[in-house]
């Protein structure tokens, strides 16, 4: 091939030579630059280069030029996401319980690209995080976009439900029966997407977690449950519901050890009250689904809470350490 011929793609070379090869810590001289592009046929000399590099300047791009001893070098100075931002999703991506394993090494590797080769080696990170069990349902990444789709469109959908056996089989529910639900909201609770949606049979809002639907599709029908959606405080139905189990929603007054303050703020959000019960205690008045999981939550912190109210939850209360005694009494 005659030199030459690659001259109009000199430009976008040069800009992919700053993107992968250069950064604070690796910078690249007008000699190496010449080098690189003869290697693929585009001849350059001085002159040109340093009229390209106030071409890529005025372009956008935040080249710098840097003397270190006699050498002049030139680096891309600044990108769309700084190293610490990239880490950070780096991270949330191999800590998300809802991206599989193959979809999380994809989306990193498109991460990486963001940055120099150099400091990509970097966002190879490893996140330990306890009981995080990354999910199996692979349509999940895709399931969301349609949700989205569907939800922007004002469209209803459809689905399959699945829940796991004992043998780690995907069974159907309902038989395998079709789910027609109109979208509403998309929820993070608890490490899980779950949809919020109107079931129009039952007349009533319903959530569904989002790595548990099959054969997820957008209907052609407009969606329906608008006013009884509207109603829904969707904050207060995130910090009162646990796990996303459902059950009456309850008043609960909670009586709480100072130190269990950070505790209830990050369950319930700053917005409620930490009423000063004596010195060392506070109370707080939470509404709540009145779930087992709510009760297990409350028996995971140990004697730093307490349920005061009403009755009928101190009572529940007290069914429930009964019930669980009695699971395990010794023999």
């Amino acid at each position: 091939m005659p030199k030459g011929r690659n001259q109009k793609s000199k430009l976008l070379y040069l800009a992919k030579f700053f993107r992968e090869e250069t950064d604070e810590e690796h910078a690249l001289t007008v000699q190496e630059l010449i080098d690189k592009l003869d290697a693929l046929d585009i001849p350059a000399d001085r002159k040109t280069i340093y009229q390209d590099l106030e071409e890529l300047r005025l372009f956008g791009l935040d080249i710098v030029k840097e003397q270190r001893d006699r050498n002049v070098y030139y680096h891309l100075a600044s990108r769309d996401f700084e190293l610490p931002e990239l880490k950070l999703l780096v991270d949330s991506v191999q800590s998300s319980r809802f991206i599989t394993e193959r979809k999380s090494r994809e989306l990193i590797k498109k991460l990486e690209s963001l940055v120099s080769v150099h400091e990509a080696r970097q966002l190879h990170r490893q996140v330990i995080i306890s009981g995080r069990v990354k999910t199996m349902n692979e349509s999940i990444y895709y399931s969301v976009d349609k949700l989205h789709t569907a939800i922007n469109g004002n469209r209803q959908i459809r689905f399959q439900y699945f829940q796991w056996n004992v043998n780690k089989e995907a069974e159907l529910r309902h038989g395998g029966s079709w789910y027609h639900i109109s979208p509403w909201a998309l929820v993070w609770e608890s490490d899980y997407y779950y949809l919020i949606g109107y079931d129009a049979e039952a007349d009533a809002l319903k959530h569904y977690r989002v790595d548990k639907m099959l054969r997820l599709s957008v209907v052609d029908k407009p969606r329906q449950g608008a006013e009884q959606f509207s109603e829904l405080n969707l904050a207060r139905y995130s910090q009162s519901v646990f796990g996303m189990f459902r059950g009456e929603e309850t008043a609960v007054t909670l009586l709480c050890i100072n130190g269990m303050a950070g505790a209830i703020l990050d369950r319930f959000g700053k917005e409620v009250s930490l009423i000063p019960y004596d010195e060392g205690h506070f109370t707080v008045r939470v509404s709540v689904a009145a779930s087992q999981q709510f009760m297990g939550w409350i028996i995971g912190l140990g004697s730093g809470v307490k349920i005061i109210s009403p009755e009928s939850m101190v009572e529940a209360m007290q069914q429930e350490i009964r019930r669980l005694t009695k699971e395990y009494e010794l023999t």
